[in-house]
């Protein structure tokens, strides 16, 4: 029965409509990974390009996050939604004509800002569709189920077309998913009002852009070992991140939730975000560099090899869920941390030493385990801690520090690497290692952080895919 004032039951293609959407998005954070070697041997180019191509996308997705809530509410989550949709397949398409490396990397950051348009409007959609908590709760259970699906899939999807049709290939595939999900959203069933009262701080926001943008350059350009660009670009970065502060303290809408910021435990948290982003899309971006250009592994050779690593996540958050619900997610999020600290420097001293493959999955396996227990009890952890009624601004703020620390993963581990034919060289091979060791570091700081912080309230054991509080 359809209560008035109610959206009309939903059919099934609306909600596969939204969750394939969502599966676009995050399938193009992974599956680019084993295109790397091709992309570099195509279009050419050093380790900072193909840092950009990459952290183009995470840079404008993540700051874009910020403000992507405020704007599905003034503008209407199904329109946000569908435009986002159609301008993630044409961009995509332009992204596989492109002749140029940096022509790709303007095209990726446009990828990125309707990624962040299509994310936080999905879950308004589903929060409209399904008003009846029970059923919206198995809603976004299928939802969130999306992206380990998303993440198990991307190497070896990007494997296979990759080694079919070369690197175009892996845009080319979101073209025909991103048709077919307009056409499953299409209905009248799927569509939210606008409240064009809600505010959105446009400067801000701009501010908030340039300056993660600019402080991703000024690392890359480190990286590289280009010091008055670095100085420059680090600079700039600092000069807008203070403008931005200044706009925040006068806002009557800042782009950031002060009140979310200040929640005993909360940093520790959001810091831990951006701890796993940082190592796993790290991960992601310098191993098959060394597995295809030092190793000799072909394209479908690197996404099997990436197996131990992604399969966890398509399987382990149903069981987080039943940990979380029964003790909280405090433990699940340090075990998490451990496993991938772990996992990092297994995977460090693998490649250090020239070990056989079985020590680099074992390594593999222990961070697809961290991830899988670590982000789904964080996510129940930032909404737990959330004061009242901030529990979607403090969602938003999560993922955009996670692609947050997905670019500085990329930025920083990046500088370790280098791009070349360089089969067999130790220099490479420890560079490699010495880019993992960093990332167990980051992990290790990020785990005794949130061991020594706040705990965590008894009533986050909540089943990890409730809907947030509005």
């Amino acid at each position: 029965m359809v209560m008035p004032g109610m959206s009309p039951d939903p059919k099934p293609y609306a909600l596969a409509g939204i969750a394939l959407g969502y599966f676009m998005v995050l399938l193009d954070m992974t599956v680019l990974s084993v295109a790397e070697p091709d992309l570099a041997h195509a279009l050419g180019g050093s380790v900072a390009g193909l840092q950009w191509a990459v952290t183009g996308y995470t840079v404008a997705f993540g700051a874009l996050l910020l403000s992507a809530g405020a704007a599905a509410d003034r503008f209407g989550a199904h329109r946000l939604f569908r435009g986002g949709v159609a301008v993630f397949g044409a961009g995509s398409l332009l992204c596989a004509a492109a002749q140029g490396l940096w022509t790709l990397v303007v095209l990726r950051a446009v990828l990125g800002a309707a990624a962040a348009a299509c994310v936080p409007s999905s879950m308004a959609l589903i929060t409209r569709l399904y008003p009846d908590p029970a059923r919206r709760g198995r809603a976004v259970a299928v939802w969130a189920a999306v992206s380990g699906a998303a993440l198990a899939a991307g190497p070896i999807v990007g494997g296979l077309l990759v080694g079919l049709a070369g690197w175009r290939a892996v845009f080319l595939v979101n073209v025909p998913i991103a048709a077919l999900t307009l056409a499953l959203v299409s209905g009248n069933a799927v569509r939210c009002p606008a409240a064009p009262a809600r505010r959105i701080d446009r400067t801000g926001q701009a501010l908030a852009c340039a300056a993660l943008a600019l402080g991703t350059d000024a690392l890359i350009a480190s990286g590289g070992r280009h010091w008055a660009h670095t100085a420059w670009s680090c600079g700039a970065a600092i000069a807008a991140g203070g403008l931005f502060a200044l706009r925040e303290a006068r806002s009557t809408s800042p782009v950031l939730s002060g009140a979310v910021l200040r929640a005993p435990g909360m940093g520790a948290m959001l810091l831990a975000g951006a701890a796993v982003g940082f190592t796993l899309t790290g991960v992601l971006f310098v191993l098959p560099l060394l597995l295809q250009q030092h190793l000799g592994y072909s394209a479908v050779g690197t996404g099997l090899a990436f197996l131990p690593m992604t399969l966890p996540t398509a399987f382990n958050p149903l069981l987080t869920g039943r940990i979380v619900a029964r003790v909280g997610p405090r433990g699940p999020v340090l075990a998490g941390l451990c496993l991938l600290t772990a996992g990092a420097a297994a995977m460090g001293a693998a490649v250090w030493t020239g070990a056989p493959y079985a020590l680099l999955a074992a390594g593999l396996a222990a961070a697809g385990f961290g991830v899988s227990f670590a982000l789904p009890a964080l996510t129940t952890a930032v909404i737990a801690l959330a004061p009242d009624g901030a529990a979607g601004a403090a969602g938003g703020l999560f993922n955009a520090l996670r692609q947050l620390g997905a670019t500085m993963g990329v930025a920083v581990l990046g500088a370790f690497v280098t791009v070349g034919p360089h089969r067999g060289t130790g220099r490479a091979d420890h560079g490699v290692a010495g880019a993992l060791l960093v990332a167990a570091a980051v992990c290790a700081a990020a785990a005794a952080i949130a061991a020594a912080g706040r705990r965590t309230p008894r009533d986050a054991a909540a089943p990890v895919l409730a809907p947030a509080r509005r």
